[in-house]
């Protein structure tokens, strides 16, 4: 691929970037979060606030490879450290500043430019659930799938699983591995490969709520999606 052609869908001053748009429709402001890949370049925001209806953009590289979340009902304490009650990422501060979100929380993966020059992306709730989450491909090549985990998984939770707000509702669910701790439930040790490590009970009701995201490590493949790269990203919380 020729210099020139690659600037074709980039639309940014020759920039070698992309676009993600951060959306959120939830009935709640949200703090979104971003950790970059081991190594890999960080972006100029790693924390933000994001009112109810409220967007917002981040320039990405082309190459870029991390993961994206939201945090739920955050606040400055009495010593003046910034929390947050689901996805924090304990940094202290709006900005996550490399910290990535203390589980559960619904994550969005991007590797952009991987195998073959495609972007990969899924949504994971292997690390638990938080708030429902989507990715939607913009512009770029027509035909790349959407992906979403739009249901409240929260109000499917198993009690074993709930983590429950100072009012006692359910503000996340856990996943089993992360509940447990136990080979079966984290696909480790002797469960460590796809035949030894099925699905249970508990990854089952994730999967159920939310066919197309990742529900424990060894998910099948269909939760993962691919693009042709050079597109631009919407992720929309509570889509």
């Amino acid at each position: 691929m020729s210099a020139g052609h690659c600037m074709d869908g980039l639309r940014t001053s020759g920039a070698q970037s992309v676009t993600f748009v951060f959306t959120n429709n939830c009935p709640y402001t949200v703090w979104p979060g971003t950790l970059t890949a081991a190594g890999g370049p960080s972006l100029s925001s790693t924390g933000f606030t994001l009112a109810t209806g409220a967007s917002s953009s981040l320039s990405v590289p082309v190459n870029w490879s991390g993961r994206l979340w939201a945090r739920t009902q955050c606040s400055t304490d009495a010593s003046g450290k910034f929390v947050c009650a689901t996805a924090d990422c304990a940094s202290g501060v709006i900005e996550c500043n490399g910290a990535g979100a203390i589980p559960p929380a619904s994550l969005a993966e991007f590797t952009l430019r991987g195998d073959g020059g495609k972007d990969f992306y899924d949504i994971s709730l292997v690390d638990g659930f938080n708030i429902p989450i989507s990715v939607t491909p913009q512009g770029g090549s027509t035909g790349c799938p959407s992906t979403s985990c739009a249901a409240n998984v929260n109000a499917a939770c198993d009690p074993s699983l709930a983590v429950r707000g100072s009012d006692g509702t359910v503000i996340a669910c856990k996943s089993a591995c992360l509940a447990f701790n136990q080979p079966q439930f984290c696909c480790t040790g002797e469960y460590d490969s796809p035949e030894k490590c099925q699905p249970n009970q508990y990854s089952m009701t994730f999967k159920q709520q939310c066919p197309q995201a990742y529900s424990y490590a060894y998910d099948d493949k269909s939760s993962t999606f691919t693009c042709p790269s050079g597109g631009n990203y919407l992720i929309t919380f509570c889509p």
